[in-house]
């Protein structure tokens, strides 16, 4: 709101200094203070209306050391997430922009999805919250909207590079030197390959085998990946909420190294020197992605060990369904198993915990376990170690995996 407001005001009285709004540098940079000052200052308040309103957490003794003491932390803080990203977001983005339209949608959609989860815990005291086919059915169907946007819509597109050589003679050395000239705005569901030299790939040659016209029925392969992205990551991050700090510090981690892949593809210069994908009216999604960065630093303030507040489901739905479609719309929901490797990590310490007690229990009668407990984090508090001492090592490994995340727009 405030962009168009300045953009007015410069437009027609000439005002010195308005048009630094123009920048998306700036805005992103108002945008993550906004966000910051929301989530430490009126965050207080709201974990104070949540403890008036006895939105405490219920919590099963598992057996883990300070389990039981974390019963009745309020809970639903995603709330103060949602709240400090959307502020700076319609203040300061172009709010006509598909992406940050898309990324809207998505946060509220998440959003209520996990609120009627919290809630049901909360307010209907049914531990189990809302029924699990509803949640998957949330997510499928945000992941129908964000394909459907990103095959159909006529403002999500690349403009590829259109290669011209130049001979040049040296005396008696000839180099031959590259000029890239970027062709028309086409409409395209191509993404990229990560650590692969001609790294693009187009979805719609999965599709060959219906002929000629195989680029039509593209959608068809494209929805349903992008639906498993979305319930993938929202999952994984949801698992990932098991200990103070944890789901929040990692998830901020990968979403700066998203913002860096949003800044570089959405700029023709920078896109063009690092040879990448260029992607018109994507780094506007750097203003959205700046609001959601503070917001999660600033809800740590609150999170990290010992927590005052609980995100919730509310929180770490809308987190995971937020990273997957930024990295969908980047073009790089290829790398999520690097990028994402903590919530990856996660994911799969359930899925081989799950799968090798149910397979051993009817070979042996007897159900056997890979690890103490899953997901992972809960394995290592088994051995011992102390929460913060696990949630500050993932935050280093996911550190470590963001930079080699960002290091693939060389290393090819």
């Amino acid at each position: 709101m405030l962009y168009y407001l300045f953009d007015f005001l410069e437009k027609h009285y000439d005002i010195p200094g308005l048009g630094v709004f123009q920048y998306i540098t700036f805005r992103a940079a108002l945008a993550i203070i906004v966000s910051l000052l929301i989530s430490t200052i009126f965050g207080k308040k709201i974990i104070g209306i949540l403890q008036r309103m006895q939105v405490g957490e219920s919590v099963r003794d598992l057996g883990l050391d300070g389990q039981v003491e974390k019963a009745g932390t309020p809970t639903m803080g995603g709330l103060i997430i949602i709240m400090a990203t959307l502020i700076p977001v319609l203040l300061f983005a172009k709010l006509n922009n598909i992406y940050v339209i898309m990324l809207i949608i998505t946060t509220v959609w998440m959003g209520l999805v996990g609120f009627t989860d919290d809630y049901i815990k909360v307010f209907k005291k049914d531990k189990a919250g809302l029924s699990g086919k509803f949640k998957v059915l949330g997510q499928v169907g945000l992941g129908i909207f964000v394909g459907s946007v990103m095959y159909f819509h006529p403002g999500v597109t690349i403009k590829e590079k259109n290669p011209v050589t130049e001979i040049q003679v040296q005396t008696e050395v000839v180099s031959t030197t590259i000029k890239s000239e970027f062709k028309e705005e086409t409409g395209s569901i191509k993404t990229t390959i990560p650590f692969v030299k001609n790294n693009e790939f187009d979805y719609a040659e999965i599709m060959r085998f219906f002929g000629d016209d195989y680029a039509k029925y593209a959608w068809l392969i494209f929805i349903p990946i992008v639906i498993f992205i979305v319930t993938a990551v929202s999952n994984g991050a949801n698992l990932t909420d098991g200990i103070d700090g944890l789901a929040a510090g990692s998830s901020a981690i990968i979403v700066f190294a998203l913002a860096v892949f949003a800044f570089i593809s959405g700029n023709i210069v920078f896109s063009d020197y690092l040879n990448v994908m260029f992607i018109p009216r994507l780094g506007e999604l750097v203003v959205f992605i700046a609001a959601f960065i503070g917001a999660l630093i600033g809800f740590l303030w609150y999170n990290t060990y010992p927590a005052q507040v609980f995100m919730g489901d509310t929180g770490s739905l809308t987190i995971g369904g937020v990273i997957a479609v930024i990295a969908i719309a980047v073009r790089k929901e290829l790398l999520i198993p690097v990028l994402c490797g903590i919530f990856f990590a996660e994911s799969l310490s359930v899925i081989l915990q799950v799968a090798w007690f149910k397979y051993t229990k009817k070979k042996y009668g007897e159900g056997r376990r890979i690890f103490l407990m899953s997901p992972i984090h809960h394995h290592y508090q088994k051995k011992g170690y102390h929460e913060s001492k696990i949630v500050t090592r993932f935050w280093i490994v996911g550190i470590f995996l963001a930079i080699l995340s960002i290091v693939t727009l060389k290393l090819r």
